[in-house]
């Protein structure tokens, strides 16, 4: 690399050859007002702000245009130039709101730093109010250009930068503003809202819709909100990003660095990712999920070559529970050199994953590869082996014990007759069905309860016999805790739902089941922040059914004898930062410390027990691992005037007429070309945190 000398306000400098002055002083640390240049931009030379004295040179050139060469001398900060730039600043005001400059000093923009940098004695500008239009009607993005002083960095960042070329200078003259061809939105322009426009900005004039942040930290998480929504920390953007280009096993592998279950978790994870995702508010989110399905559908083995298991410890760890918690938390400590044994009750492990949800959605083939790959790495399994006494496990030589046991007990139905003949508890209803016991149904089946639980025993009632299937929960649909998706197939599979009503007394006649109920009305909200159910005087009416499921909640059952405190709900206490109970060694996440939840929560905190427990070991807790190359994403994105407007791919399933016949996986997954089109429809939000900041002033001349 070329080196050239040279002399910046008395200090001598060295900077690469085919530099700017301007990036030649900023790399000095010295400052060099502007508004139009930027870091990440391609000079442009139009605020005249960066203006400087070179000797042997006529007239005031623009650093941020001029090379840097060997022995310039060059002044920054003469009397002459902070005279001219004053007047620059002025006129650049003159056409600019006066309340912009009225902000606190935490709020204000780029141009105020800059004129406090200059000087300017804002009392003597003219009060200028225009009176441009605002757009608001546009996702994400606020255009105000009441504020724009046509610096063009918006114009640079979006046809140089990322090639999208969705807004121009428009109009001529002293009309001339920043905008859209013939005015158009920009969902119509081409947009393909990567906010390097509102990054590079110096006023306002483009700014995030209804987000703001106090911290680079908080940005990173408001402007790539998939990532801290996700309990595990999967890196979305880089995996969805992978897919997009056809580095499927790549995907898998950035998806691996974080779960031990992606096939798992692409067929029922919850996906509140999702539910972040920016792009929802241009149109439909990512099918984050189906995509994470569709990653581990192509798996070539990439993940393996880079993983790498720590060399024995010689430290013990007993996992109590089988499910995504204990697996999770036995899989890491395994990694990280532990011996590990796993205790399941149950005759085969998964914990709720195999006994709670269906086989229709979570075959039971792949459950049990991907717990194959845990045992890979040596953790041992010892299925049909339950543990009455944490005193015995360290008898037996373990150092630290994780208690997983989830939450494998059904909640009563507090009313009259609900314990007796035809009544059973959704949890044993699952659990039974899950292991190949005979549970043949017959006849209407009600199913009291809104959760996801619930919808799983009403339509696996159909798969085993129920003619008809009825849930009654008590509140509408818009509280219903259950997954969208899981309503929507349930109804498409004839399941019917009594919303706004609640069993208060069962009764028996001639081997049915007759339920009265009451109707309901909807209060206040509650702790749950869903408006609280109130009973309707004089509206009970009754219903026929063969069998009642009760699915209304569910809670952990702990032997007495593990001596750990048990708090509301009949869970564990434990240390909300470490996991550990009240009994040294003993560490517990998962249902049996929240109470019942979902897969990814669970191994989001058997991820966490794994750090906890190392560290209780003596090891530095780190489990986190690089098992894809990192690729800095491409800051070109090209034009595409469909964007906007790309719809989420659906993901086909089974006909309702062949999902009834048995427990064949309803959701089919993706192709290649829809995977594809649908990971190419990411806002690629990280590309906005590349962006370098603006070179500003630290303090006023």
């Amino acid at each position: 690399m070329e080196i050239v000398n040279l002399t910046i306000d008395g200090r001598k400098i060295e900077a690469r050859k085919g530099t700017t002055i301007l990036e030649a002083a900023h790399s000095a640390n010295i400052y060099i007002p502007t508004l139009c240049a930027h870091p990440a931009l391609p000079a442009f030379g139009a605020c005249r702000l960066c203006i400087v004295e070179i000797d042997g040179m006529r007239g005031f050139p623009t650093a941020c245009t001029t090379l840097a060469t060997e022995g310039m001398i060059i002044r920054t900060r003469t009397t002459r130039l902070q005279n001219l730039r004053r007047n620059i600043m002025e006129l650049i005001l003159s056409e600019h709101p006066y309340y912009c400059l009225t902000c606190p000093e935490s709020l204000r923009c780029e141009l105020q730093r800059v004129a406090c940098y200059i000087g300017l004695d804002k009392t003597n500008l003219p009060y200028i109010h225009k009176e441009l239009p605002v757009h608001q009607e546009d996702p994400l993005i606020v255009r105000d250009y009441n504020l724009c002083i046509l610096c063009g960095r918006c114009i640079r960042a979006c046809q140089e930068m990322r090639g999208v070329k969705a807004i121009a200078f428009i109009l001529r003259g002293s009309r001339t503003i920043v905008g859209t061809a013939f005015d158009r939105s920009l969902k119509d322009s081409g947009c393909k809202f990567c906010g390097a426009c509102v990054e590079v900005c110096p006023t306002g004039a483009l700014r995030d819709k209804d987000v703001q942040w106090s911290s680079q930290s908080e940005k990173e998480s408001v402007l790539v909100p998939c990532v801290p929504a996700c309990p595990a920390g999967i890196d979305i953007p880089r995996y969805v990003a992978c897919i997009a280009t056809g580095k499927f096993a790549e995907a898998l592998a950035v998806i691996r660095e974080k779960v031990p279950f992606p096939a798992v978790l692409g067929r029922v994870c919850i996906h509140p990712c999702e539910e972040a995702c920016r792009r929802g508010q241009v149109n439909e989110p990512i099918a984050i999920r189906a995509l994470k399905r569709f990653a581990a559908e192509h798996d070539n083995g990439l993940w393996k070559q880079n993983r790498e298991v720590a060399p024995a410890t010689g430290k013990r760890v007993a996992i109590v529970g089988s499910g995504p918690a204990g697996l999770t938390a036995a899989y890491y400590l395994a990694k990280l050199g532990h011996k590990v044994t796993v205790f399941e009750a149950l005759p085969e492990p998964g914990g709720m994953m195999r006994v709670g949800i269906p086989e229709y959605r979570l075959p039971r083939e792949i459950l049990r590869a991907e717990i194959a790959e845990i045992e890979n790495i040596g953790v041992e399994i010892r299925t049909d082996t339950c543990i009455e006494s944490l005193e015995q496990l360290f008898a037996q030589g373990y150092h630290a014990v994780f208690l997983g046991l989830g939450a494998h007990k059904g909640i009563d139905m507090e009313v009259e007759g609900a314990k007796g003949l035809g009544v059973i508890d959704c949890v044993s209803f699952l659990r039974d069905v899950s292991l190949g016991k005979e549970t043949r149904l017959k006849g209407r089946v009600a199913v009291v309860g809104g959760g996801n639980a619930a919808i799983d025993a009403a339509r696996t009632a159909l798969r085993v016999g129920a003619e008809e299937v009825a849930i009654i929960y008590r509140r509408t649909r818009a509280e219903m805790p259950a997954n969208l998706e899981e309503i929507v197939e349930a109804i498409e599979e004839r399941v019917r739902i009594e919303f706004l009503a609640a069993p208060t007394k069962i009764s028996r006649k001639e081997g049915r089941i007759k339920m009265q109920c009451i109707r309901m009305k909807l209060g206040e909200p509650d702790a749950s922040g869903r408006r609280r159910p109130e009973p309707i005087k004089g509206s009970e009416f009754t219903m026929e059914f063969s069998t009642v499921i009760v699915a209304i909640g569910q809670r952990p059952d702990i032997p007495p004898e593990f001596g750990v405190r048990i708090g509301k709900g009949n869970t564990i206490e434990v240390n909300h930062d470490t996991l550990m109970t009240d009994r040294r060694g003993v560490f517990a996440g998962g249902d049996v410390v929240t109470g019942p939840s979902v897969v990814i929560e669970a191994i989001a905190a058997g991820r966490k027990a794994a750090i906890a427990i190392d560290r209780y070991l003596g090891g530095n807790g780190i489990i986190d691992e690089t098992l894809s190359e990192t690729q800095e994403l491409s800051p070109y994105l090209g034009p595409d005037e469909n964007f906007a407007h790309m719809c989420r791919v659906k993901v086909p399933n089974l006909p309702v007429e062949q999902r009834l016949k048995g427990f064949s996986e309803i959701e089919l997954g993706l192709d290649k070309e829809a995977a594809i089109e649908e990971a190419r429809r990411c806002l690629k939000c990280p590309l906005r945190l590349q962006i370098p900041s603006a070179w500003l002033p630290l303090t006023p001349i």
